[in-house]
């Protein structure tokens, strides 16, 4: 099996409880994903205990919580050494996840952690790289976390316009606690990230409340109104192409060139995304090309040009490298 072939799905039922086995790419490292998802004591989207990531869904009026662990080794189903994610139903009440759950779960999975990607030319252009070559031997096989919820990358792009990561997972609590919905499981509490439809009824106060700025409150109603009433959809951006997709985001009040292309790299995995004025980025760059100052944005640009294709996650590793 080539690098960018993987086994099909298998959905069994252990003790009970439905299994959905992921296969994964040979480029792909654990570890390295978790490393980055336990990056804030904040979060509070999903729960990472004993190697596993636990994650609440909620969807079409139906809740469930998500187990996912990485398993290595060979099974009926999996004939072959092969590395896989195993997704655990933990359903309420010993309720039967739907078909409509399972197969959102297992959509949401394969764009969580970009499995569908062959990253065997990134590899190769990186290690021709000087600002790169580092970076992807210490994090090797991670790939882009993204955000497959439009809204809610939309939100955490708000969100983290023009302060620190640590007081933008503040936030992100605070609003994902007032408005979101949960489940109690085990005496813990776990969350999920506010529907549009629901944020859209808001008012400015009401998200103000939580420290956030009555402009940045405007800008997630308006996000929210935008989705609920399908002016914007992800259906319509991805189909349009990255440069079609920039312009859509760009006409939403709020959406800057920044939040744009992080939409575009986090949530529609567009690999031409480059958020060339980002402050993470300029740091990164110049401790990796040891430069005395920040680079310009046409510098980065400049830089750039050898990524093609690939600017999205040049830009994912240099951000890793930061902490």
């Amino acid at each position: 099996m080539g690098s960018g072939e993987r086994a099909d799905i298998v959905l069994e039922v252990r003790d009970d409880t439905e299994v959905l086995s992921i296969p994964l790419p040979e480029l792909f490292s654990w570890s390295a994903m978790l490393s980055y998802l336990a990056r804030s004591s904040d979060e509070t989207l999903y729960r990472i205990s004993d190697g596993a990531v636990t994650k609440l869904f909620h969807e079409h009026g139906e809740t469930t919580l998500v187990r996912f662990q990485y398993v290595l080794g060979q099974t009926a189903a999996f004939p072959s050494s092969a590395h896989r994610l195993e997704a655990s139903f933990l359903a309420p009440n010993g309720e039967v996840p739907s078909p409509r759950m399972k197969a959102l779960v297992r959509r949401f999975a394969e764009e969580w952690f970009d499995l569908d990607r062959d990253l065997t030319d990134f590899y190769a252009l990186a290690q021709r790289d000087s600002l790169l070559r580092g970076a992807v031997e210490e994090f090797h096989g991670l790939r882009i976390v993204g955000i497959p919820d439009l809204f809610e990358a939309l939100c955490w792009g708000i969100i983290g316009q023009q302060i620190n990561l640590s007081f933008a997972y503040t936030l992100k609590k605070r609003f994902t606690e007032a408005f979101g919905r949960q489940m109690e499981r085990d005496g813990e509490i776990f969350w999920a990230f506010p529907k549009p439809e629901d944020v859209a009824e808001l008012q400015v106060p009401d998200i103000a409340a939580l420290q956030m700025t009555a402009r940045k409150s405007e800008y997630l109603i308006g996000a929210a109104k935008a989705l609920a009433d399908r002016s914007i959809d992800k259906a319509t951006l991805l189909n349009g192409g990255w440069a079609q997709a920039e312009r859509h985001l760009l006409a939403m009040r709020g959406i800057g060139p920044w939040t744009a292309h992080y939409v575009l790299m986090r949530c529609l995995r567009m690999p031409e995304a480059l958020p060339a004025a980002d402050v993470g980025l300029h740091h990164a760059i110049r401790v990796a090309a040891a430069m005395d100052r920040k680079p310009t944005e046409a510098e980065v640009r400049e830089f750039a040009k050898a990524w093609a294709g690939w600017e999205a996650y040049a830009t994912f590793y240099l951000w890793r490298t930061l902490y």
